[in-house]
């Protein structure tokens, strides 16, 4: 939890509530089903809570916004996100079921608000949103075809409407075919070396009717 501290110092009471009781909770649903590894579990706040948390580094949601997570797992990088942007609507989806279970009971635990969590494949999904966020599901060019259609045409923020998409390691032959990608470093935000080669990366996509 000192973590987050050290990098989001804006937190109110509840939010500050909110990221102290994960820990509890994944640990209990851990012992239930494995939706984080065991070697990982320990580095929580690090490897999980904050490198979701990397996406407000680059874009700070606007209230009434409407993400995606897609493939959320046990909730990455929903319900971090979820808790930072508290005005913001969060639509977290993954095609095994078991995941959204435990998505949904520490949502619940959480009093999450602003997060619906569904068991739906991606090419399922009916609505659109203003981005899409996901952690490493698949390669880029298979992601973008997942989430074709989903984007809302107008846009509110800085950047254009379209993926943010936590990856890491070299990524040239994977997203050259991409003129309009932006890969953001982690380790610019955060000093901790498991961020090294961790990315942060913005696709713009087109609305399509």
């Amino acid at each position: 939890m000192q973590l987050i501290h050290k990098y989001f110092k804006n937190l109110t009471d509840e939010q500050i509530r909110q990221f102290s009781e994960l820990e509890k909770c994944y640990l209990d649903w851990n012992q239930k089903i494995n939706v984080i590894s065991r070697k990982d579990v320990e580095h929580l706040y690090e490897r999980h809570v904050l490198h979701a948390l990397s996406i407000a580094k680059v874009i700070e949601f606007l209230p009434q916004s409407k993400i995606l997570d897609v493939g959320t797992g046990g909730g990455f990088p929903g319900i971090p996100l979820a808790i930072l942007f508290p005005d913001v609507q969060f639509h977290l989806i993954d095609a095994i079921g078991k995941k959204i279970v435990v998505v949904q009971a520490i949502s619940d635990a959480l009093k999450l608000k602003n997060v619906k969590a569904e068991h739906i494949r991606a090419d399922q999904v009916k609505s659109q949103y203003d981005f899409i966020v996901s952690r490493a599901v698949t390669n880029m060019p298979d992601f973008v075809k997942w989430v074709k259609g989903k984007v809302l045409k107008t846009n509110r923020h800085a950047l254009e409407n379209g993926i943010l998409y936590l990856k890491g390691g070299d990524l040239t032959e994977e997203l050259k075919i991409y003129q309009k990608v932006t890969c953001f470093e982690i380790s610019d935000f955060f000093e901790e070396t498991f961020f090294e080669s961790k990315k942060v990366v913005y696709l713009p996509v087109k609305y399509k009717a």
